[in-house]
């Protein structure tokens, strides 16, 4: 899979891993923005307690 995206990605090497670098930033970006707080809304349980 990682080599069917390397391959799609245009120009020379150089600019690839820019391009690489900025899409998984993007990635991680959205995940920690949108993503992950919506899950933690879904699955944080209010009525909690240690014992």
């Amino acid at each position: 899979m990682y080599a069917a995206l390397w391959r799609i990605i245009p120009g020379p090497l150089w600019l690839r891993i820019i391009i690489a670098a900025a899409a998984t930033a993007a990635v991680i970006t959205l995940l920690m923005v949108f993503v992950f707080p919506w899950i933690d809304a879904l699955m944080t349980s209010q009525n909690s307690s240690v014992g």
